[in-house]
């Protein structure tokens, strides 16, 4: 179920998705869940999900669409890290990544760079990971992922390719 104004799961969702079935372990924060889509595929799992966004609405599709799928867990609302406690085992995102000038829908206005969100995540993600950790985070070229390949050691573990855009999963492990 897709609430009004929340990001409805599209290919890129999908091919993180995938990647969530392959990597998530432990406990795991689905960071901007929208749909909830990603935590619940790590539920399904059996993986232990906070589900976070810091739209109310889009939190509460993601608990209406956990419990549709028999999934507990914790729902929260939070801008970004902000009203995150803990530390993950995974911490998935899927972050608005197009810049302000290609959007079609202001879900995914990732500003003028497409990487507004992005930066903030990198710069904060750390201090809520457990010593062994599994970052996965969707990309794109439009937004210079290279650059997170590069700087943090990144893997790309899934890519599709667009007429205007590469996609990216990136996975960081520690």
């Amino acid at each position: 179920m897709v609430f009004p104004g929340v990001y409805a799961p599209r290919e890129d969702s999908f091919l993180l998705e995938e990647c969530v079935e392959r990597y998530a372990n432990g406990r795991v924060l689905d960071l901007g869940t929208g749909t909830g889509i990603q935590g619940i595929a790590a539920a399904l799992k059996g993986c232990e999900v906070t589900f976070v966004d810091i739209d109310p609405e889009a939190v509460r599709c993601a608990k209406v669409n956990a419990i549709a799928n028999g999934i507990s867990g914790e729902f929260v609302i939070s801008d970004m890290f902000e009203n995150v406690r803990g530390r993950y085992d995974t911490v998935i995102f899927n972050p608005p990544y197009v810049p302000t000038d290609k959007i079609e829908e202001l879900s995914t206005d990732g500003g003028k760079d497409g990487r507004f969100l992005i930066d903030r995540f990198w710069s904060e993600f750390r201090e809520h990971l457990t010593d062994r950790y599994t970052v996965i985070i969707l990309e794109s070229s439009l937004n210079g992922y290279e650059s997170d390949v590069r700087r943090f050691g990144a893997e790309v573990v899934a890519a599709r390719d667009f007429d205007f855009e590469r996609i990216v999963v990136l996975k960081v492990s520690g």
